[in-house]
């Protein structure tokens, strides 16, 4: 494999970034998968209580945020891309509000389609001071009714060429299925577009051809059926799902440790974590697959493009629950870093 890649020039580095933020406006992506709603209860907890040994959380507020494809969607806009959203959501009042957010923060939601069958997938995490108690989901992993299925694949085909580049966010709840990647990748590549995934480990051979693909390291492990323990465990996983993809890059995402891009033809490159500080990882996979497909559709080259993904992620893990990074954040990221703080 030899060796790990070397970073460039820091100054030159971060001069290439700083011209890819810049032409980051504009340009159209496509996201279809598991559209979700993130509940949020914040409180404190100082007693236990008395009927079980569980802690007693006064609630002190409550709030709904976009997740899963629709937090893509979402950083995707921050970003200053426009965006159409494409998925199912149940006929229900948290149905009523994605949809109201989606138009507020103008990402097109008009490829969303109702499934009367189904909930609205949401995740409600309970928070006492800034420690997760507990985390409850309503969903339903069943895939998409025929009739279902059927519209959302045509409204995919139907807006697929107007789109600059494909984020497939797999999140395993059933939208993403066999059937629909097997039409939709081959299409999206037959119109060369750039096509990045989020991946679920039980849909890896269906990513075969993409572009890129974005699993952290416990994905990637279990994809290829070896347990990541060492940096030597990485790097054969790394090559041996960018071999049996066929896929331009793998990105594997690794928490505090960075990313390690693996491309054909080179070897391994780490690109070690800018976070100053990690609050909440939450979203923080939403983030990277955005930022990295909208810089691959500007041209930016692949390690510029996963370079740019981390600086967008060091933000987010600052911030408390599934969370976007702005044009001025990441430019303010960047200037940060530029100046060698």
């Amino acid at each position: 494999m030899g060796g790990i890649r070397s970073h460039s020039g820091k100054e030159e580095q971060m001069r290439e970034l700083v011209e890819i933020v810049g032409r980051l406006s504009g340009h159209r992506l496509l996201v279809v998968g598991d559209i979700m709603v993130d509940e949020y209860i914040w409180g404190n907890a100082t007693r236990i209580s008395p009927e079980a040994p569980v802690p007693v959380v006064e609630v002190k507020k409550e709030e709904l945020r976009l997740g899963g494809a629709a937090n893509v969607a979402a950083n995707v806009r921050s970003l200053g891309g426009e965006v159409m959203l494409l998925g199912a959501v149940g006929d229900d009042a948290l149905a009523e509000f994605l949809m109201e957010e989606l138009s507020h923060r103008g990402i097109d939601g008009s490829g969303v389609i109702v499934d009367k069958n189904r909930p609205t997938t949401v995740k409600t995490r309970v928070i006492a001071g800034s420690q997760q108690i507990v985390r409850f989901d309503k969903e339903s992993v069943e895939e998409l009714g025929s009739g279902c299925f059927d519209r959302l694949l045509g409204n995919v085909r139907d807006r697929i060429s107007e789109a600059d580049g494909l984020i497939v966010a797999d999140y395993g709840k059933g939208v993403i299925s066999a059937s629909l990647l097997r039409a939709v990748i081959p299409e999206a590549l037959r119109q060369e577009k750039i096509v990045s995934v989020d991946p679920k480990e039980n849909h890896f051979p269906l990513y075969r051809g993409v572009t890129v693909i974005t699993p952290n390291h416990k994905e990637a492990g279990a994809a290829a059926g070896r347990s990541i323990r060492t940096e030597q465990d990485l790097d054969a996983v790394g090559s041996s799902l960018l071999a049996e993809l066929q896929a331009q890059a793998v990105l594997i995402t690794r928490g505090a440790q960075g990313m390690r891009l693996f491309e054909r033809y080179k070897p391994p490159l780490q690109i070690n974590t800018v976070a100053r500080e990690v609050y909440d990882v939450v979203g923080a996979g939403d983030t990277v697959v955005a930022a990295l497909t909208l810089a691959l559709v500007t041209g930016a080259r692949m390690e510029e493009a996963a370079r740019l993904s981390n600086y967008a992620a060091g933000v987010v893990v600052g911030k408390k629950g599934t969370a976007t990074v702005s044009l001025a954040e990441l430019e303010s990221s960047l200037r940060e870093n530029r100046k060698g703080r």
